[in-house]
């Protein structure tokens, strides 16, 4: 093939039969055999992949069709030939129709929401970037034809004579692949090299000389050409190379970027917010849940040396799909790694880094499947057990808390109607009142996410179906009264502020995986010989919480007007209720410093106060997280003033207004300030708790 010839580019021969012609007389034809011989050579399958379904093809011709190894290399091609190798699903990137989408799926969820469309921007934004080709040689000729060639492959094509245009062209705009020649005036193809690979280090560069040797193709790839071709160029092989160049060039300049991971409490919606992001790019979407894998086999595949070996659920769900660049969500991918078999950390990197992923090989199939167009998406209920070597290449999106409101305006919008139909009630007869849907959620449920409120709202409706069937079509109206026939007295009995000062109990907001509570730190002191008694099921972080607090009560004895000799004499016993609920955090340190200081000062603490912030034995307050669902959990217990450390003021100014309303917020930074908020200036001896 000659430097400016052009030939479309053929499907790689098929060899001939290893078996000699009596051996094909003897065996007979087989006609399946043939007929996969034709879709593998009618597939268009990568190189390397055809190489190996033809070896195995021509292996079958000298087994019999009875034998296992007959079945073994049957099902390895049927494999090969039902992956998606070439086919792809359009994307659709508009970020309007997207947002319209997300809407329509889920109620609140706005910052997930905003995330998710500035990532889909930045996708769009990608594609619209036409594939860009710089072609530099002295000779006119050979920069016109070359032209021709990539223009009519699709791309930009700009042509210039030497390696000086070369770089005034590339600092106009930058070209995703160069394809140089080696000598010219001015500056030739190495000390062009040399610019490129300094300034523009992702620009794939393919050398071309008239004066191949062996020295000259060494030194253009030690001083990083990417490829190395002589004259007269192999067109075929050259537009193949500027093909493969372009697409690593693409995902070095676009894939780089971490893999989403939904994180938060189940029933928060984030799997079907997966599937509303495939939807609206118009993706196939693929869910493989993570949390029901015992074996790094079953994502990676079983090698075929084994008896019922199968590829991984990687490859079948790409099968299914049909196309190679689906939407894959790894949900509760926290729980695989703790409970897999094998190395699944190795596996979930090689999956989700976009340097490795392009050639990653399932045991089964043997040969590289290219996963780097997959938009992967991970879910997890606590990023906090990932390892960090997974975590570093997550961009973790946290799904917040449903506020009350939200859950009210989802539950009467679309959860009940959903589940009226569901039912088959008439929704003409039957209506269900704000006030019931609202004490079904904060009397029935306690949780974080919408789970409960759906299990509990159908348990309603079927009671109500019952009901109709009973009683006729007759129209039924139910409120609050009726929520509590139908379902019982309500279970959850919230936590509410107290309501006058007591002596050494505080109120302290925690985070639980159900959201925002308040729980109450007693406190007593007896006889005896400086022991410190911690129950209520304290985890080791929150017994450092409780020492650290005492040791600053009795190093700041003197500053509160406490007795230093009364330590010596005394036990001090601190105790959170709900024994069987196991606790543990570090936020408590400031209600269990105010519990001590009003049991050893005898000043009670104002009961609509409540805080949360860690200590340190300076006196200083920390800051924690978990600030919006903690001030949820005060806004729902009728607390009136909240106590939060000065390092997290900038996270309560990002907090909605639903949440911070009617809530006085004080801002500390020493545990003096927490004291003079929430301790009463005078002692009340007869109200020791």
């Amino acid at each position: 093939m000659g430097w400016f010839g052009r030939e479309k580019s053929p499907a790689p021969a098929a060899k001939e039969p290893r078996q000699d012609d009596a051996r094909k007389e003897l065996s007979g034809p087989s006609r399946q055999q043939d007929a996969l011989r034709e879709r593998i050579e009618a597939s268009g399958l990568p190189p390397e992949v055809y190489e190996a379904a033809i070896s195995e093809c021509d292996r079958m011709d000298g087994v019999e069709p009875s034998s296992p190894e007959y079945a073994i290399s049957l099902n390895f091609l049927e494999t090969i030939l039902s992956l998606p190798w070439n086919e792809t699903t359009k994307d659709d990137l508009d970020i309007n129709r997207a947002g319209e989408v997300l809407d329509a799926r889920h109620y609140g969820l706005r910052r997930v929401k905003d995330r998710i469309l500035e990532f889909l921007a930045v996708k769009s934004l990608c594609a619209r970037d036409k594939p860009r080709i710089l072609v530099v040689d002295d000779e006119r000729i050979a920069r016109e034809n070359l032209t021709i060639v990539f223009e009519d492959d699709g791309y930009e094509v700009e042509a210039v004579a030497n390696g000086v245009e070369a770089v005034a062209a590339m600092e106009r705009k930058p070209a995703h692949v160069v394809v140089s020649d080696l000598k010219m005036d001015g500056m030739d193809g190495m000390e062009l090299l040399q610019v490129l690979r300094k300034r523009w280090p992702d620009t794939k560069v393919v050398m071309i000389t008239g004066y191949a040797t062996v020295k000259t193709a060494v030194d253009a790839l030690q001083q990083g050409a990417d490829q190395y071709l002589g004259k007269p160029v192999n067109l075929t092989k050259l537009r193949r190379l500027v093909t493969e160049l372009h697409a690593q060039s693409v995902r070095a300049r676009h894939l780089h970027g971490f893999v989403l991971c939904f994180n938060g409490p189940p029933g928060m919606g984030k799997t079907s917010i997966g599937k509303a992001i495939a939807e609206a790019m118009g993706r196939k979407f693929i869910r493989l849940s993570l949390a029901g894998l015992r074996d790094e086999a079953e994502l990676r595949g079983h090698r075929r040396t084994y008896v019922g070996a199968m590829p991984g659920r990687i490859l079948q769900g790409i099968s299914k799909a049909g196309s190679r660049n689906p939407v894959i969500m790894l949900d509760e991918v926290d729980k695989a790694v703790q409970d897999f078999k094998g190395d699944a950390v190795s596996v979930l990197l090689e999956m989700l880094d976009s340097e490795q992923n392009s050639g990653f090989v399932d045991h089964y199939l043997g040969l590289p499947f290219d996963l780097s167009n997959v938009l992967f998406i991970c879910t997890a209920n606590a990023v906090e057990r990932l390892p960090a070597p997974l975590l570093d290449r997550l961009e973790v999106i946290d799904f917040p808390s449903y506020t009350l409101n939200e859950k009210v305006r989802i539950a009467t919008d679309f959860v009940i109607p959903d589940q009226l139909r569901r039912h088959g009630l008439d929704e003409q007869l039957v209506s269900v009142s704000e006030d019931a849907a609202r004490i079904v959620i904060t009397g029935y449920t306690r949780e974080a996410g919408l789970r409960g409120m759906r299990m509990q709202l159908a348990s309603l409706c079927r009671k109500l179906a019952r009901r109709v069937l009973a009683d006729g079509s007759q129209a039924v109206e139910v409120d609050e009264a009726m929520v509590r026939e139908l379902l019982g007295a309500p279970p959850m009995i919230a936590a509410s502020a107290r309501s006058r000062p007591r002596v050494g109990l505080s109120t302290s907001l925690v985070w639980t995986e159900n959201g925002g509570e308040i729980i109450f730190v007693e406190t007593a002191r007896m006889q005896g010989n400086k022991q410190l008694i911690l129950t209520g099921s304290l985890g080791e972080i929150l017994r450092e919480s409780a020492q650290t607090s005492l040791s600053y009560c009795r190093s700041h004895a003197g500053e509160y007007g406490i007795d230093p000799d009364v330590f010596a004499a005394s036990d001090i016993h601190i105790h959170i209720p709900a024994g069987a609920v196991s606790k543990e955090g570090p936020s408590a340190g400031v209600s269990i410093t105010l519990a001590l200081l009003s049991l050893l000062t005898g000043r009670p603490i104002r009961q609509d106060v409540a805080s949360t912030g860690e200590l340190s034995l300076l006196g200083e307050v920390l800051p924690v997280g978990g600030i919006r669902e903690k001030l949820m959990a005060a806004q729902a217990a009728g607390v009136g003033i909240v106590i939060l450390p000065q390092g997290c003021a900038r996270r309560v100014d990002d907090i909605e207004e639903d949440v911070v309303r009617d809530l006085d917020i004080r801002f500390v930074s020493t545990m003096e300030e927490a004291a003079g908020i929430a301790l009463c200036d005078s002692p009340t001896p007869d109200d020791n708790a």
